[in-house]
């Protein structure tokens, strides 16, 4: 219902959270797992009771994570914890029942243990023979999914041959059938055939003679790397080459951290997709409808970056950065070149080609092309040209004013002084409506004639011997011998100190100095 459906939402946006965070910094992920580790740990020892969304949490998120990072004991300490929280009558029963022969059943894998090490050696096969511990939770997991009884569970006693190839495997089965008696409908060859997840090994059930019944699992060295840790350690092993599963810790940091970020993104598909058979259809709407409307894509350096389903390159650079998607020239998708308008998809890796500067396209604004899908992108290209478009407005009104003060003969008048004279904070401010004739220059004309006017008829300062001194207006020149006297400075030659100037009289505005030569 509705509240089936509102957790499955809660747990993807948590996984989202989760993946971003941790394909930074793993030691996120190490951290995260601890932490729900221990409330669970003090959740059972306080005996409180833990609430339904954290224990849902830890079996559908966490231990999932602590599954696919390789980090076994955290797994099912996690989901055992979180099983004896949420069902504590059916763990108890089952914990007493394994308690009551846990004497009987490790003495008898010891045993079982020394004599298939011993015939394993005498036919020639180098082999690790290790008892493989079942825990509370995937002891009812099968009792559930096989609608067993405890005392029907085969695998309470289990074995894992561990050999170098693949022959090995197929040597390892027969000696072990030699020995004992086989089960013929417990038999299952993965091998062969394996599972859909990639899953491969022997499993074999036999019955010894005393009476016991033991599960054998057979596999290589690299199947057990997988099935221990996943694909990511099933790609090491294949970059490891030659060298083997020992060399496969060499394949190198790059490797591991992709293998790592693939998992994550594996893991956020998984619970997406999952489906509670007793979950209805507005359930299963609901739980996929985070994943359908966005996608988690690869830096090379492993990194996941969330994008809006159906994003392109181009957006996958204006999410790194907006410097880098403004110099975009081209992308690589998992080594290959790909035109700039391919729709990417998850799990892919992508590489940006960028040109040392430049700036986007205009073709890029143009929905029908297809080079952008994300508002955000867009609004940052569209921020690029107003910019450039703002530059030139401002230029083309620097002009004009500049101009202007030569008519008037103000050159010498700070365009800022000029610009807060007008009410503008800055003169970039002034020029900006300038060039866009939202400030007309007659305004700034009557505002420089006006200041003119103000300086002429300014009253005279006096002196003690009766004189007065007309103050000088501010860059004039003083002619001396003639007493108050306008003057400007010639707009055509722009005098100034040290040149050698002369004067011609004209009308209205007194004399104006131009350069002698």
């Amino acid at each position: 219902g509705p509240d089936e459906a509102e957790l499955r939402r809660r747990h993807t946006e948590l996984l989202r959270r989760l993946l971003l965070g941790f394909s930074r910094d793993l030691r996120v992920a190490l951290l995260r797992l601890a932490s729900r580790l221990q409330s669970l740990r003090f959740f059972t020892r306080t005996k409180n009771p833990a609430p339904d969304a954290f224990l849902a949490e830890t079996m559908e998120v966490y231990a999932p994570l602590a599954n696919r990072l390789g980090i076994w004991q955290v797994k099912w300490e996690l989901e055992d914890l979180s099983f004896r929280l949420s069902q504590p009558t059916i763990y108890k029963d089952i914990a007493r029942k394994l308690d009551e022969r846990r004497a009987e059943r490790e003495k008898g894998i010891t045993a079982a243990i020394a004599r298939l090490q011993a015939e394993l050696q005498h036919q020639h096969i180098p082999a690790q023979v290790v008892g493989r511990p079942k825990h509370i939770y995937s002891i009812w997991r099968k009792m559930q999914g096989k609608h067993l009884a405890f005392e029907q569970v085969m695998d309470l006693r289990a074995l894992r041959i561990i050999v170098a190839d693949v022959s090995a495997c197929y040597a390892a089965l027969s000696a072990v059938h030699a020995m004992w008696t086989s089960l013929p409908d417990e038999f299952d060859d993965y091998i062969a055939k394996p599972k859909p997840n990639g899953y491969q090994s022997l499993h074999t059930v036999v019955r010894t003679e005393t009476g016991q019944i033991f599960e054998i699992q057979i596999r290589t060295e690299a199947m057990h790397a997988y099935a221990e840790q996943g694909s990511a350690a099933h790609w090491a092993y294949k970059e490891a080459g030659a060298k083997g599963y020992q060399g496969q810790s060499q394949a190198g940091d790059y490797q591991s951290r992709i293998a790592l970020a693939r998992q994550l993104l594996a893991l956020q598909q998984e619970l997406a997709g999952t489906q509670d058979p007793t979950s209805t259809a507005l359930a299963d709407t609901a739980a996929k409808q985070d994943a359908e409307d966005r996608i988690f894509v690869l830096t090379p350096q492993a990194r996941i970056v969330e994008l809006a389903k159906g994003a392109t390159p181009v957006d996958f650079a204006y999410a790194l950065h907006t410097d880098l998607g403004h110099r975009c020239r081209g992308a690589r998708v998992d080594g290959a070149l790909i035109p700039l308008t391919t729709p990417l998809r998850s799990g892919q890796t992508v590489e940006i080609v960028a040109a040392k500067e430049g700036g986007p396209s205009r073709d890029w604004l143009n929905a029908e092309l297809g080079y952008l899908r994300s508002p955000r992108a867009r609004a940052k290209v569209r921020a690029w040209f107003n910019q450039i478009a703002q530059q030139e407005t401002i230029l083309k009104g620097r002009a004009q004013v500049e101009r202007l003060l030569q008519r008037e003969g103000k050159t010498s008048l700070s365009l800022q002084t000029l610009a807060e004279g007008l009410g503008f904070r800055a003169a970039d401010e002034l020029f900006e409506r300038v060039g866009k004739d939202e400030f007309s220059q007659r305004q700034i004309e009557a505002y420089l004639r006006a200041d003119q006017a103000a300086l002429a008829t300014e009253e005279s300062i006096p002196l003690a011997n009766g004189s007065a001194l007309q103050k000088k207006p501010a860059g004039q020149v003083l002619v001396v011998g003639m007493g108050s006297l306008l003057t400007q400075l010639a707009p055509c030659c722009k005098p100034a100190p040290p040149d050698v100037i002369g004067g011609f009289v004209t009308r209205e505005k007194g004399v104006t100095v131009h350069r002698a030569s």
